[in-house]
């Protein structure tokens, strides 16, 4: 994997964060759910030259 994405035109570096929770933290993310979610992500970011660098799926620890 490349460190900078570069185009014709330009050279970034894009790094983000996504913290995903539900509606009062309900413990939705479960099973096939859990896995269908995971799949759909990882197909959206590869349609997208996204990388995605570490993933981790929790459940709701409170």
């Amino acid at each position: 994997m490349a460190k900078y994405r570069k185009t014709t035109h330009s050279v970034s570096n894009l790094s983000c964060h996504i913290v995903w929770v539900t509606k009062y933290r309900y413990k939705v993310l479960t099973g096939d759910i859990k896995r269908r979610c995971r799949d759909l992500l990882m197909q959206i970011c590869d349609s997208e030259d996204v990388h995605i660098l570490k993933g981790v799926g929790r459940l709701c620890l409170c």
